[in-house]
């Protein structure tokens, strides 16, 4: 069965042909900087070189049109037209306590995502984006929606509910779902595949850092607790969210600048973390090289960013009673190598020890701690694809 994997995220269309038989990886590339003016579509060729197609301006349904193209041009494309795609999944961020699994995508299903736009502001409509344009350019093909809150569902209570009033959760559903749980599955499991470990027994940080972030303590190949909460903006600094931050410094600026509740969405979702400090970019590639330039903001920004890295690493290793695995995955984690050291650093007291000439690796499987490390630290570059591709096998083959 070949599956198209759309995994649209808030400023990015990721995208991968899979061949769910084998998982052979049929196509795969992505479109980058969505909203900005020099938005791309990066794509492998068939050769295994890679090439880039300019997009402008382009909003993720513009990008999804090309990806579309891509895959059926007589030249660059590997299929002859959209017949021979017989499933398409999509990453969906936010299920709140409607979904706990993937599902078959439906009018009920569509709407009920839609219910979670005001908590996923900008993940559930991109999301949807995706899939309105494959309902209109391919009618009749099977949608399934993953969800990235259902790796989390096995956090307990402790873990997961807010100290507010109790009836908030009971009539409205306040609580930490957290995000990313395809990527931290996948991962997790690569892992310990990666490393010849069992996930029983294991206690198992990761990290997926990249425009946005998230952490998760996996105990025994389980998620027992997540940074990011009832919505993508909790936990920590990210490209545009603010992540921690004092709820009462919010309110502040709502009344001192007679902000309404739009306009502190619009804040804490899309004009805050990196971009707000630096107030340059969002994008991690150039503040690196921002602050290897002596921008003071830029290297503001980075201890920032690190730090709270730093601190959920320690606090998840507290609650498991110890850590034996750090993974860094995402596309700030598994390509900055400068950020991986500066996180580990301080965490030398709990038996954290880089391997410089290690840590040097971009984007491949590594192990990048020392032999004397007492915790292994681990690159694995996340497959989120693969695992959409195969739930969506799952569920369509068994239609």
């Amino acid at each position: 069965m070949k599956i198209l994997v759309l995994n649209s995220g808030s400023s990015s269309v990721k995208y991968k042909l899979i061949d769910s038989a084998t998982s052979a990886v049929l196509a795969e590339g992505g479109a980058e900087k969505l909203g900005l003016d020099d938005s791309f579509l990066k794509y492998k060729k068939a050769d295994g070189s890679k090439a880039i197609i300019e997009l402008g301006h382009a909003d993720h349904k513009k990008a999804i049109r090309a990806i579309l193209d891509l895959l059926t041009d007589p030249t660059e494309g590997c299929i002859k037209s959209f017949d021979e795609i017989e499933a398409v999944g999509h990453r969906v961020v936010h299920g709140g306590e409607k979904f706990n699994s993937s599902v078959l995508i439906t009018d009920e299903v569509k709407e009920m995502i839609k219910e979670c736009y005001d908590i996923a502001p900008l993940h559930n409509p991109a999301n949807m984006t995706g899939i309105d344009a494959i309902t209109e350019l391919m009618p009749g093909v099977p949608q399934v929606s993953v969800f990235d809150t259902a790796f989390h569902q096995t956090m307990p209570a402790k873990a997961f509910m807010y100290p507010l009033p109790y009836k908030y959760y009971k009539e409205d559903g306040v609580r930490r779902y957290g995000f990313h749980g395809t990527s931290h599955r996948y991962v997790s499991q690569r892992a310990a595949e990666f490393l010849g470990i069992n996930l029983e027994g294991t206690k198992m940080i990761t990290c997926h850092i990249g425009n946005g972030g998230s952490i998760t303590a996996v105990k025994d190949g389980k998620s027992i607790d997540t940074s990011m909460g009832l919505t993508p903006t909790e936990g920590l600094m990210m490209g545009t969210r603010t992540g921690d931050i004092d709820p009462g410094a919010l309110t502040f600026l709502m009344a001192r600048h007679n902000m309404n509740v739009d306009q502190m969405m619009k804040l804490i979702n899309k004009e805050s973390g990196v971009l707000g400090v630096t107030e340059m970019s969002n994008d991690m590639r150039e503040i690196e090289a921002a602050d290897a330039a002596g921008n003071e903001r830029a290297h503001l920004a980075l201890q920032m960013y690190e730090l709270r890295i730093t601190k959920y690493i320690g606090a998840y290793a507290a609650e498991m009673g110890g850590v034996d695995v750090i993974v860094f995955t995402g596309g700030v984690g598994e390509n900055q190598t400068g950020l991986r050291y500066n996180v580990c650093e301080p965490l030398g007291f709990m038996g954290v020890e880089l391997d410089a000439e290690a840590n040097k690796v971009r984007g491949e499987e590594k192990v990048i701690s020392t032999a004397a490390s007492r915790v292994k630290v681990v690159v694995i570059p996340t497959d989120e694809e693969l695992m959409i591709a195969r739930d969506t096998a799952a569920i369509v083959g068994a239609l």
